[in-house]
C-alpha cells in the first residue's frame, strides 16, 4: 500500500499564493499518473490537476492558467503550485494516483483563502 502525505496547505488571502506538496511512500510514484483533487464544504471531490509520468498535464477549468502541477521523481514527490487564489479554491486538497485509488487517500491539506 501506497502512503501519500500531504503537506504546504494553510491560510492565505484572495490573489496569494500556496505551494502543496505530496509525498509517496515508494517508488511506484515514479511510473504512475498523479493527481491533485479537492473538497470543499458541501460538495464532491474533484479533480484539479493531473501528471502523466512523461510529465503531460491536465487541469480543472476552473484553475487553468493559475494552478501548476509538477512532480520530482527523484523524491517521489508530486507539487501544486497554486496562484492568484481565490475564496471558491477553498478545500481540502488531496492527491493520489490518476484515476484514483480508494485506499490511497491521505489525510489532505486545508487551504483556506479569505481576507
Amino acid at each position: 500500500q501506497v502512503q501519500l502525505v500531504e503537506s504546504g496547505g494553510g491560510l492565505v488571502q484572495p490573489g496569494g499564493s500556496l505551494r502543496l506538496s505530496c509525498a509517496a511512500s515508494a517508488t511506484i510514484f515514479s511510473i504512475s499518473a498523479m493527481g491533485w483533487y479537492r473538497q470543499a464544504p458541501g460538495k464532491q471531490r474533484e479533480l484539479v490537476a493531473a501528471i502523466a509520468s512523461g510529465g503531460s498535464t491536465n487541469y480543472a477549468d476552473s484553475v487553468k492558467g493559475r494552478f501548476t502541477i509538477s512532480r520530482d521523481g527523484a523524491k517521489n514527490t508530486v507539487f501544486l503550485q497554486m496562484n492568484s487564489l481565490k475564496p471558491e479554491d477553498t478545500a481540502v486538497y488531496y492527491c493520489n494516483f490518476y484515476p484514483p485509488l480508494r485506499g490511497s487517500w491521505g489525510q489532505g491539506t486545508q487551504v483556506t483563502v479569505s481576507s
